[in-house]
């Protein structure tokens, strides 16, 4: 089964814009700083100069022996030979399976216990829950889980469990010892100032921090 890295990043564009950070800086800065695994969320247009970046990241990511992902888009995940998150109004899993084939990695969101169950039938190499926590980053987000229904869920699945929404340094350590596989972080690893040697610094304290559980 996949082991997942216990820290997973999410380069979400809109964050970044806002610390004044382009993805490229963050995602060196990250690797850097220990990740192995980074996702690009994107949910505006990918105008050229963004999927140029993205190509420098997913550069990035291979000299550095780390896992790409690209949240809901097929087409570009398959450009960049990466691998592929999608949502419940996405593709489908076995559609985008199909697309990308049996080797890259695809993972698959879920919000509740319904979802996640139903998930675990579905051809994907691991399945996020959330939001754990009150989050930011998306407009309209589900309900709020909490700790307690991510270890329910451990119980219902076998396959690795990625926790996301509203994870910091405070609260990790709870989601984890309840069972997450491992913890997507957003804001978490922008610290305001975000600069390069801040997002390097901020994920080598989450790296020190997961070797606790």
């Amino acid at each position: 089964m996949l082991q997942l890295p216990r820290v997973y990043p999410i380069l979400d564009s809109e964050t970044l814009a806002r610390r004044g950070l382009t993805a490229t800086a963050a995602a060196a800065a990250l690797l850097e700083g220990g990740a192995g695994i980074l996702q690009i969320r994107h949910k505006g247009h990918w105008a050229r100069d963004f999927f140029e970046a993205a190509r420098e990241v997913a550069r990035l990511c291979r000299e550095a022996g780390a896992h790409l992902v690209i949240d809901d888009r097929a087409d570009f995940a398959m450009l960049l030979e990466a691998g592929l998150h999608v949502g419940q109004d996405d593709l489908s899993p076995r559609d985008a399976r199909r697309l990308i084939g049996s080797q890259a990695l695809l993972g698959y969101s879920s919000h509740n216990v319904k979802q996640l169950c139903a998930a675990a039938g579905e051809p994907v190499d691991y399945v996020a829950l959330g939001p754990v926590f009150t989050t930011r980053s998306k407009q309209n987000p589900d309900p709020v889980l909490g700790v307690e229904e991510v270890r329910r869920c451990r119980a219902l699945l076998e396959k690795p469990l990625v926790a996301i929404g509203g994870i910091t340094r405070e609260n990790a350590l709870d989601v984890l010892r309840a069972g997450a596989d491992s913890v997507a972080v957003i804001s978490d690893l922008a610290p305001e100032p975000a600069t390069a040697r801040s997002v390097r610094e901020r994920m080598e304290q989450w790296q020190q921090l997961v070797t606790t559980v």
